[in-house]
């Protein structure tokens, strides 16, 4: 599982240009899945992230997570996270997961999330625009496998 996630001041996705997931403040997480996958990864992740302390505290530190600093979170599925480009320009994306069992991971991952936090999101396949204002700009890559 990789998931990048953006420090955001407000965000939003578009779905055939209607907004289907809105933040004003919080993090945006681009979510991929890989073979071998499961609940005990997505647990690990969910811990890491809302404790991942990359928000700042009155002396202006990064000392602060989603938590402490509230706010809400944009999970966006993005397959291409698994992008092979170690041969040729044709990026390969054999190591993403299949489309139905990332979406089934992809909606555990999200309902568990939303018992600590409030999150929006975008929609599972479809061809999504994302508008972000990145807050540092903080982009950090996570991996757990």
């Amino acid at each position: 599982m990789r998931v990048l996630i953006q420090r955001s001041k407000e965000s939003s996705v578009l779905v055939n240009n209607k907004t289907v997931g809105h933040i004003t403040s919080g993090l945006v997480l681009f979510v991929g899945f890989t073979y071998g996958d499961n609940l005990s990864i997505i647990n690990k992740m969910i811990n890491k992230i809302l404790n991942l302390r990359i928000f700042n505290d009155a002396s202006g530190i990064m000392n602060k997570n989603i938590l402490d600093n509230g706010g809400s979170i944009l999970s966006i599925s993005q397959f291409t996270l698994y992008a092979n480009t170690k041969k040729g320009h044709r990026p390969s994306y054999i190591d993403a997961l299949k489309y139905e069992e990332a979406e089934n991971l992809y909606n555990l991952f999200n309902q568990l999330l939303k018992e600590k936090i409030s999150v929006a999101t975008g929609i599972f396949g479809a061809d999504m625009e994302v508008h972000i204002t990145n807050d540092g700009p903080i982009t950090i890559i996570l991996e757990e496998n």
